[in-house]
């Protein structure tokens, strides 16, 4: 497989808090370049490309500003795609035309808490990504230094992640036949995975792993194989120990085998912590082979066990 390059990042960084609430749908995750948003900047590590989203989950719409050539030079609307629905997160494309760079992003909310992914498919040998997240509420469970109970909290859930290589391609344009392939855009990879994620609310740390992680569009070999029977299985990755701010924010290195592999950062959400969502970056982690460097865009946005929609693994014997 040859993957793309990623670009150079177009914005420093993303404000970490959306504006407007958890129940009138649209929230938007605006760009920070004024230096006037007032709220915790997402890492340019996170966003690389991206500058901004704004998504209504009752409409199921989404709108992205920054990632080239993904329709317009400036916000984009992306077309809804269910069939490309992975592990709870929705599905969104853009393609302009045949000769277009294609775009897949993914985004979950969860009560106001969420995350957003974007990655074009690689052409002319390079890839426009990144990814965002954002929070209309919170308050910790506990306050950090107190020794009540409740200060420690268990999120699980689903993950979701792009790669710079080719995909399904199944969403592309058609295009004449004859068609030479070299300047064509191909469809991004799809990584898919469980998490699970520790908050120390007492010591104000959270750390967690991404596993089960498996890339859909190869098989066990790591050949390109789309919509896979077999998928490849991927490394876990660890999400390393790290501050939680006093907004709820958290960035912090991933690594494989305490190796550092990339960054990864979120937001807790809701009153008392009951939701969290965040993204990761990550490069030359994964065994798949091709020319170039695989880099990996993704998202989660989890529910705190105890909490209405817990993940299956958060029914444990001792909790």
């Amino acid at each position: 497989m040859k993957f793309g390059t990623s670009a150079l990042a177009l914005c420093a960084f993303l404000a970490a808090c959306g504006s407007g609430t958890p129940f009138n749908g649209k929230v938007d995750v605006d760009t920070g370049t004024d230096g006037s948003t007032g709220a915790s900047a997402i890492p340019e590590a996170l966003t690389n490309d991206l500058k901004s989203f704004s998504y209504d989950p009752a409409s199921e719409t989404l709108s992205i500003t920054g990632i080239t050539a993904d329709d317009s030079a400036f916000t984009a609307a992306y077309r809804r795609r269910p069939g490309l629905d992975r592990n709870g997160y929705e599905a969104y494309t853009a393609q302009d035309g045949s000769l277009d760079r294609h775009v897949t992003a993914y985004v979950k909310d969860i009560d106001g808490t969420r995350a957003a992914v974007v990655m074009t498919g690689g052409q002319f040998e390079q890839v426009f990504s990144g990814a965002a997240y954002s929070s209309t509420s919170y308050s910790a469970p506990v306050a950090p230094g107190t020794q009540s109970e409740g200060g420690l909290v268990t999120y699980a859930g689903n993950y979701v992640g792009l790669l710079n290589g080719s995909g399904s391609d199944e969403d592309l344009l058609p295009v004449t036949g004859g068609t030479a392939s070299d300047p064509l855009s191909k469809q991004a990879a799809e990584v898919t995975g469980k998490v699970v994620l520790t908050g120390d609310f007492t010591d104000a740390a959270v750390a967690g792993i991404i596993y089960d992680r498996k890339v859909t569009d190869y098989n066990a070999a790591g050949g390109l194989d789309p919509n896979s029977a077999d998928p490849f299985k991927a490394k876990n990755i660890a999400l390393d120990s790290t501050a939680i701010a006093d907004d709820g924010t958290f960035f912090g290195t991933a690594s494989q085998e305490n190796n550092t592999v990339g960054e990864y950062g979120g937001i807790f959400g809701g009153i008392g912590a009951t939701e969290v969502a965040g993204v990761i970056h990550a490069e030359n982690h994964i065994g798949i082979g091709g020319s170039g460097t695989p880099i990996e865009y993704g998202a989660f946005v989890l529910t705190q066990c105890g909490q209405p929609g817990e993940d299956p693994i958060c029914d444990q014997p001792v909790r």
